[in-house]
């Protein structure tokens, strides 16, 4: 990708209660990029999100942000009160009104056109995601910022969602910051993966599954095409739980230091 960074974070550090959140970390992310964080619980992504978005401070390093940046927010937990009738549109408009047409355009654009008037109580787990997506893209924004916007979904659920998240990329010609909740599978269209425990444990490329028949096999090929695996590239493995199992340094690593709060 060229051009200047949307957002760019330079050796960002942070610790709170004297345990160390965020440790040097570099990031950014251009116009029309699509960069995915992976990483275990408690790594800090949802941190970075938030440092990213100017709701944190860094106790060291640099966060440096596109002027006039408009940015479209989709948080990973909204909680609402499940006594206060809510609709979809009376949602979409608590912190600015929306002309009705305005509105069914964009929630036409997420796939979710028939719901302006359903009850947020009564969405289903992708039937939310798409609604908060919406929600987000309404400022027509420069830098789309989503915090695990596949959680509570099944694998059709997401690739469906990520095939949307493309569609916008495309259609308003904004950057990308997106957290995955999976460490190994994220969105084929995605540029740059960084993997954070604290560090940046590595970064790169997702290898294209699109035409492996046993992912085919287990998924069909719309995910096969809308899917994809990051190579992790480091010395220890995460597990499911977030712990980490130390093995050989894989090539092309890059590690020459220790992080103790992170292994």
């Amino acid at each position: 990708m060229t051009g200047s960074p949307l957002i760019e974070i330079r050796a960002g550090s942070l610790s709170r209660g004297g345990r160390s959140i965020l440790d040097h970390v570099d990031m950014a992310v251009r116009r029309r990029e699509i960069v995915t964080l992976v990483g275990p619980n408690g790594a800090g992504k949802s941190t970075l999100i938030k440092v990213a978005l100017g709701l944190e401070r860094l106790d060291t390093g640099e966060v440096h942000r596109a002027i006039n940046l408009k940015v479209g927010y989709q948080p990973q937990n909204l909680a609402l009160d499940q006594t206060l009738p809510l609709s979809v549109k009376r949602f979409l408009t608590l912190t600015q009104a929306q002309p009705a047409a305005r509105l069914q355009d964009i929630l036409g654009e997420v796939g979710v056109p028939h719901l302006m008037d359903a009850s947020v109580h009564t969405l289903s787990g992708g039937e939310w995601q798409r609604v908060m997506l919406a929600r987000a893209i309404l400022r027509q924004p420069d830098l789309l910022v989503l915090d695990e916007p596949t959680q509570n979904v099944d694998t059709a659920g997401a690739v469906e969602i990520y095939q949307v998240i493309a569609r916008l990329r495309d259609a308003i010609g904004c950057g990308v910051l997106m957290v995955s909740h999976d460490l190994n599978v994220v969105m084929a269209a995605t540029d740059q993966v960084y993997c954070l425990n604290g560090h940046i444990c590595c970064s790169g490329h997702p290898t294209d599954v699109s035409r492996d028949r046993e992912f085919q096999k287990l998924f069909g090929p719309t995910a096969a095409a809308t899917l994809a695996i990051y190579p992790h590239k480091h010395d220890h493995v995460h597990a499911p739980d977030g712990t980490v199992t130390h093995g050989s340094v894989a090539e092309g690593c890059g590690h020459d230091h220790h992080h103790p709060h992170a292994h």
